[in-house]
């Protein structure tokens, strides 16, 4: 007699290897309809869907040129995206993405980044007290031109755009 010839499937074994191969199954299953749901609410790989507004530059006082520009983004796409760079025609140049840092109880100072994260689903609203578009001011600029930007991120299309001069003000925000 062979080894073969003795296993008989009983009652116990056969129960035990369906229990065994009904486990993975049924993970398998859940996970499947988890994604299915994930994938049809539009979540899943859906890229970064960049929208710019409420783009304001601020009046230059004073005999200085320089000012700041400031947006509104949002991204209602499924993946992170990063401002990188913007520019214009427009200007006259020295254009930088900046923070404003403050140095003390009235002091305040500026830096340069490289980069602004725009969230997945979430917005990013530049302001005189964080984020803005440091740049040269042109010398006939009047409240209510336009100024056309062209905003860079690091997955999305360039997006251009048009800003509104503003006198600086709590309203202009």
């Amino acid at each position: 007699m062979t080894d073969t010839a003795s296993w008989r499937p009983t009652r116990r074994r056969l129960t035990d290897t369906l229990s065994a191969a009904l486990a993975p199954i049924a993970v398998c299953s859940i996970a499947l309809g988890g994604l299915t749901t994930w994938v049809g609410a539009g979540k899943a790989g859906s890229p970064a869907r960049i929208g710019v507004s409420n783009g304001r530059v601020f009046l230059p006082y004073g005999d200085t040129t320089a000012t700041a520009a400031f947006f509104d983004l949002t991204n209602t796409g499924g993946a992170d995206d990063r401002l990188v760079a913007v520019t214009s025609s427009e200007t006259g140049g020295d254009i930088a993405l900046s923070r404003h840092r403050m140095a003390g109880s009235n002091a305040a100072s500026r830096e340069d980044v490289t980069s602004a994260a725009v969230p997945a689903g979430g917005e990013l609203s530049m302001s005189p007290q964080g984020l803005d578009i440091t740049l040269r001011a042109e010398e006939d600029w009047q409240a209510g031109d336009l100024v056309s930007f062209t905003l860079y991120f690091e997955h999305s299309e360039a997006v251009r755009t048009l800003a509104v001069v503003v006198r600086p003000s709590s309203d202009a925000l």
